[in-house]
């Protein structure tokens, strides 16, 4: 059985995450989804997400694709692997050739575990939606 990661924040749930997941699910047995915590959000993007983690967690398990969502709560995707030992782990493409990129292949490689990488959704993203919010709302 061929068990796959996909990490992500997944706030402001979106077209780019279904498509994601949808990608992943085909190419594996079984998908775990790992729901970044808002410190860890909040640490790698500098920015807390915008719906709390426990209603992340909940839309994400409720995706027939995903067999399991659990709280990404540790910096390193290699720590996850320890406690998951998933065989291939799902991003977007935005991180290919990237120096973050570069590192989760090398870690990976080193336990061998496949990094496949699916087209980033150019048009959609939380950053984008979050931006347009901002503009909607008025200033407090």
């Amino acid at each position: 059985m061929l068990v796959g990661y996909a990490p992500g924040v997944f706030d402001l749930f979106h077209i780019g995450h279904l498509n994601l997941l949808r990608h992943a699910a085909a190419r594996c047995d079984r998908l775990v989804v790992g729901v970044v915590s808002d410190e860890m959000a909040m640490r790698a993007k500098g920015v807390c997400p915008v719906i709390p983690l426990a209603e992340r967690l909940e839309i994400v398990r409720s995706l027939r694709m995903v067999d399991e969502a659990v709280p990404e709560t540790v910096p390193e995707k290699l720590q996850v692997w320890q406690q998951l030992r998933f065989d291939v782990i799902f991003k977007g493409d935005d991180w290919k050739g990237t120096a973050k990129g570069d590192k989760l292949e090398s870690d990976f490689a080193a336990v061998g575990v496949d990094v496949v990488y699916f087209p980033y959704t150019m048009h959609t993203s939380s950053s984008m939606l979050r931006e347009v919010l901002s503009r909607m709302l008025p200033a407090s």
